[in-house]
């Protein structure tokens, strides 16, 4: 009956040393990419689409460098997800020269920046984005 007794008792205390709650979190720092300067010539009612791919979850940042011929010229600016045929446009705005587009992704994807004219164009205009992302 002790031996019972000793092995329950040393089983019991094995038990009560193992603990199934432990939480070990792993933070991989995701490495941010600046992409190649997206500059091209914008025409009335015209588009122009860059696809790109995230690493990871992170930050996506899209500042309007320039547009010309006048700097003031308003066009428009989207963050989308690329699905293969067209950028589905999750944020958007309409934006002059320095103006920056900030949205948060959760992880790997294949996503989209659309520089647009917004109907306000009445002469193509060249423009610069720069863009970086994880």
């Amino acid at each position: 009956m002790n031996v019972r007794i000793a092995f329950l008792l040393v089983t019991v205390l094995c038990a009560a040393g193992c603990d199934d709650n432990t939480t070990t979190t792993a933070t991989t720092p995701t490495t941010t990419i600046t992409e190649p300067t997206f500059a091209d010539t914008l025409t009335v009612n015209g588009a122009r689409i860059k696809q790109f791919s995230t690493t990871g979850r992170g930050t996506v940042t899209a500042t309007l460098t320039a547009v010309g011929p006048d700097s003031t010229t308003v066009i428009g600016l989207s963050l989308g997800t690329w699905n293969g045929a067209s950028c589905q446009i999750v944020q958007d705005e309409q934006a002059a020269q320095g103006a920056t587009l900030v949205a948060n992704v959760t992880g790997v994807g294949n996503l989209c920046l659309r520089v647009y004219d917004p109907g306000t164009l009445t002469a193509p205009v060249t423009f610069s984005v720069d863009l970086s992302h994880p």
